[in-house]
């Protein structure tokens, strides 16, 4: 070697050999797959809901606001729940509420409500855009429908009877008829004993079913199927029709489940005729044969579907774990046992696998009280503007 090229020093040398060392190191452990640094923690991308951990930590705890029209089915479904492996570690509890009470429960910040299942879509629009308006963003991560129910009148059979003498058919013309009678039963039918004529529905501003039957009437009154808009809701006569009607019902509650109870419990006293779900009806239709004698169902010409949905809540106060339990809760309550058992207190099963037509089911059980299957002339849900326009005018009734 000449003597004038470069010598390294003893610091260089010691430099190279630290950085072989150093690179000799992170290979190893690369291929030995030890990370250098934690792996980052993966979350659900927008619109998912991430499976239920594995775990045999605390149970999770969710609460479910729900139209009580479900009551008797979900209060057996979460002890059927609680049965199963997932079911074990999830703490669900039912908070019984009139549909548009739930949604303004939640828009009230209630920590309580981690799913909302109210009896039917129609006020969901309404609900998202003030949630939007307020919070700037999306509050429903996940939504399903459980079961459908169509609207139905139900009056006592022997009322029934009567009533058809006088008017022909029953709808909302001839309960409008019916409630302006000055005479009620006695010019009805001849039974002054019987008194004026009552009829109910729930309060459109707490429950679905008041709303329904506020849309519902205003579509029997236009006789039309599709298209409700502003103008036929402002329309002077049609709210005249509808303030005459509403200012003679019988009552208000926020509960179609608890109005139905009711009738049933007290017997034509109170209620000879209300409009609530069919499987409402055909849930109590046993209970009430054996208190005040049969009942009968009317559908209404123009009819809505009533689809159950269950919305699986993305709010500040509901973490992953809680999404992913309702999200057990909704999987287990679509299964084939749990949407038979839906069949049985009177709904048309979410899931298409289940069949509605063999010999024991409630829809052909219960044909000669008037349930029937075919149902032709169904309403489409009108736009949330409609409905806000609905209640504001039948808020100046109040």
């Amino acid at each position: 070697m000449a003597d004038d090229e470069p010598k390294l020093t003893f610091l260089g040398k010691l430099m190279i050999f630290l950085f072989i060392a150093a690179c000799a190191y992170g290979a190893y452990m690369m291929f030995a797959k030890k990370p250098l640094l934690p792996r980052p923690k993966t979350t659900a991308a927008k619109g998912t809901v991430t499976p239920l951990p594995n775990d045999s930590g605390v149970a999770v705890e969710i609460g479910i606001a729900y139209g009580t029209e479900k009551q008797r089915w979900l209060q057996w479904a979460v002890g059927e729940f609680a049965k199963t492996a997932e079911g074990s570690r999830v703490k669900v509890n039912l908070i019984p509420m009139g549909s548009l009470e739930g949604a303004q429960a939640v828009l009230s910040g209630d920590k309580r409500i981690h799913a909302w299942s109210p009896a039917s879509s129609l006020y969901k629009n309404v609900f998202v855009q003030e949630w939007s308006m307020r919070n700037n963003a999306q509050p429903i991560i996940r939504e399903d429908e459980l079961a459908l129910s169509p609207m139905v009148f139900v009056i006592w059979a022997q009322r029934y009877d009567a009533f058809i003498a006088k008017y022909g058919v029953l709808n909302f013309q001839s309960v409008a008829t019916a409630l302006r009678e000055p005479g009620g039963w006695d010019a009805i039918a001849q039974k002054p004993e019987w008194g004026v004529f009552k009829f109910g529905h729930t309060h459109p501003n707490q429950s679905n079913s008041g709303l329904m039957t506020l849309v519902l009437m205003a579509y029997d009154y236009h006789k039309k199927t599709r298209s409700l808009g502003l103008k036929d809701i402002l329309d002077p006569k049609f709210q005249a029709w509808m303030n005459g009607t509403e200012s003679a019902v019988t009552g208000l509650s926020n509960s179609t489940g608890n109005m139905m109870r009711d009738m049933v419990l007290r017997g034509p006293s109170s209620y000879d005729a209300l409009f609530v779900y069919e499987n409402v009806v055909i849930d109590y239709l046993k209970n009430a044969e054996g208190r005040w004698g049969e009942l009968r169902v009317a559908y209404p010409r123009e009819n809505i579907w009533n689809n159950n949905p269950y919305y699986i809540l993305d709010v500040p106060w509901s973490d992953a774990r809680q999404r992913a339990a309702a999200a057990e809760f909704l999987r287990f309550l679509m299964s084939e046992p749990m949407q038979r058992r839906a069949l049985e207190h009177g709904f048309r099963p979410g899931n298409p696998e289940v069949s509605l037509r063999f010999a024991e089911s409630p829809l052909i059980r219960h044909a000669r009280q008037g349930i029937r299957i075919e149902l032709p002339r169904m309403c489409e849900p009108p736009r949330a503007e409609v409905v806000e326009n609905l209640l504001a005018a039948y808020s100046h009734l109040e």
